[in-house]
């Protein structure tokens, strides 16, 4: 009798850097921007931390997701989270960032970026 092949689960590839596209609803503007992970970078009030950045291996169907943590900086200098979860690339809307002024969403994962990494990684033991 012919044994049916074990399943393997899917192989998640992790990236230093995730790609993001944000719009300012107020002048209409779209801007795609890297973050390291665990960096966090300012679009317009919001602070934007990604923790985890997995694309699919080179075999699997592609899929791109990252954890990520975003952050409001309010009027009176108040910092408060307004998302915390997964962020999914193959569907935006799901899980976005939406604000009355900015939306947020993930693009891509990737190994490298042309925006130098912040100063603490490339520091890092020295």
């Amino acid at each position: 009798m012919v044994q049916p092949e074990p399943v393997r689960p899917p192989e998640r590839v992790k990236n230093p850097v995730a790609v993001f596209s944000g719009i300012d609803k107020i002048t209409g503007r779209i801007r795609t921007f890297d973050v390291y992970i665990d960096e966090t970078v300012q679009f317009g009030a919001l602070q934007v931390t990604p923790r985890v950045c997995y694309t699919s291996g080179e075999t699997d169907a592609p899929r791109t997701d990252a954890f990520v943590e975003v952050d409001e900086i309010t009027l009176d200098r108040a910092i408060r989270r307004i998302f915390n979860g997964w962020m999914f690339a193959d569907s935006p809307g799901l899980n976005a960032v939406e604000h009355p002024v900015y939306d947020i969403w993930l693009k891509d994962c990737k190994s490298s970026s042309d925006v130098p990494p912040p100063a603490s990684a490339s520091n890092a033991g020295g």
